[in-house]
């Protein structure tokens, strides 16, 4: 990546940085003008597979924050249609599966997926931003639990009882369900890699619903494949939870390169137990809600608690808010920038 910036493939990596490199879970979305006005002509589904708006999506929080990376725009549904789901994605919920896997034919009826086939506006909008992109590129996809929390409930869940029972009730079922999920987002994130993604994100956002116990037992093993199967491209994988705290090091053992952390993981405790593993986070993503003092408190907090090691990517905890003032979260970055100079 000759004159491009490269920060974050360097911290990803665990080399010591001039500053650490800033970019945003849900850096393009609702709260910016811009995507407003996007969305007035087109659906989310729409933007993903239409691969110029998709590029185009992408690339304004690089041009309007300035930061250090871009994440490819999709959903981790998106994947999902190639492999014979049918879904809705309804505004303000989320993803709606309309035939929720509860047994052995919703399993068996889930196809390998061929993302040439399935996916290839995503490809497409890959390669248009490498050829605009001056810093790194981030594709992602969704992880073995997190999707299959979603085929499983039928769509968004706060307490996962239905998926839980179905894990705790038919545990071969369900290493055959998260076996192919693996497999599938495998491939998923091999093709990005292979169209010219720089960095991987796999998202568990849902995983902390789970017990350390249970995480070892349902979903690790399933998280070791996926991770074996991504090694060979030589691209850094961010490993990303909500509520993992208490399995963060089964978490390490899984794979991965670099620690997503939520703003309920203390940065010193994690920094500490995780040894030389990069990190990436972990502002609470309410913060950017506050007054200007109190955002500059809490992001100078994260950058002393960090205290200038190397392998810091700094992030929020989770996705940026709708409703999140868009000069909020340019001011992080300003900040970032501004005391590491």
């Amino acid at each position: 990546m000759g004159g491009v910036n490269d920060l974050l493939l360097r911290a990803a990596r665990g080399e010591p940085t001039p500053r650490p490199p800033v970019w945003f879970m849900r850096q393009a979305g609702r709260y910016q003008k811009a995507y407003q006005e996007i969305r007035k002509r087109y659906t989310l589904p729409e933007i993903v597979e239409n691969p110029e708006v998709c590029a185009e999506v992408t690339l304004l929080p690089v041009r309007e924050l300035g930061v250090d990376a871009a994440i490819l725009f999709a959903d981790i549904t998106t994947p999902l249609y190639g492999m014979g789901v049918s879904l809705s994605l309804v505004e303000g919920k989320g993803p709606v599966i309309h035939e929720p896997i509860r047994d052995e034919k919703g399993v068996e009826a889930l196809r390998p997926l061929v993302p040439e086939e399935a996916v290839p506006f995503v490809l497409e909008a890959i390669r248009i931003l490498k050829r605009e992109l001056r810093v790194p590129l981030i594709g992602f996809a969704g992880a073995p639990f997190t999707l299959a929390s979603y085929l499983v409930e039928g769509g968004p869940s706060r307490r996962f009882l239905t998926v839980k029972a179905f894990m705790y009730r038919e545990e071969a079922l369900w290493h055959r369900l998260m076996a192919r999920l693996a497999e599938a987002m495998a491939r998923y994130l091999r093709a990005q890699a292979e169209a010219g993604a720089d960095l991987l994100q796999v998202f568990d956002s849902w995983v902390g619903a789970l017990s350390p116990a249970d995480y070892r037992r349902y979903v690790r093993p399933h998280m070791e494949g996926l991770f074996r199967a991504l090694k060979p491209l030589g691209v850094p994988v961010i490993h990303f939870g909500v509520g993992t705290m208490g399995f963060l090091q089964e978490m390490q053992g899984a794979g991965g390169d670099v620690l997503g952390l939520d703003h309920h993981t203390p940065l010193p405790w994690a920094r500490e137990v995780l040894g030389k593993t990069p990190v990436q986070g972990n502002l609470d993503p309410a913060v950017l809600l506050a007054p200007k003092e109190v955002i500059r408190r809490e992001v100078l907090r994260i950058l002393q608690e960090n205290a200038g090691r190397p392998g810091h990517i700094f992030n929020l905890g989770h996705g940026i808010l709708p409703g999140t003032p868009a000069e909020n979260v340019a001011y992080v970055v300003e900040l970032v920038k501004e005391v590491s100079a």
